[in-house]
């Protein structure tokens, strides 16, 4: 039978995944962006207002999603310390 996961597996496994998915997030928003600068026309001497609103969205969805991917891995969860390094709390050892 498999054994259970503690509770800090359980978080650790849970901020890798949802990490995972904000910087795919980001990536994906920062690709779109560089996409449509480098290979949309646009009309010379200055840019569509489609475009302006666009670039504002993109620009706020890719600040909020790093600011939370960073909140996340600065996060503990917990305050416990692991004096050793090999990842489990000392009072879980």
């Amino acid at each position: 039978m498999k054994q259970r996961l503690t509770p800090a597996e359980l978080d650790a496994r849970l901020k890798f995944v949802v990490g995972c998915v904000l910087a795919t997030v980001l990536t994906l928003t920062t690709v779109g962006v560089i996409y449509a600068l480098v290979f949309v026309t646009q009309p010379i001497g200055a840019q569509a207002e489609n475009d302006k609103m666009f670039f504002s969205v993109l620009s706020s969805i890719a600040t909020f999603i790093t600011g939370t991917l960073a909140g996340l891995m600065i996060s503990t969860g917990r305050n416990t310390e692991d004096k050793d390094g090999n990842g489990i709390p000392d009072d879980e050892e």
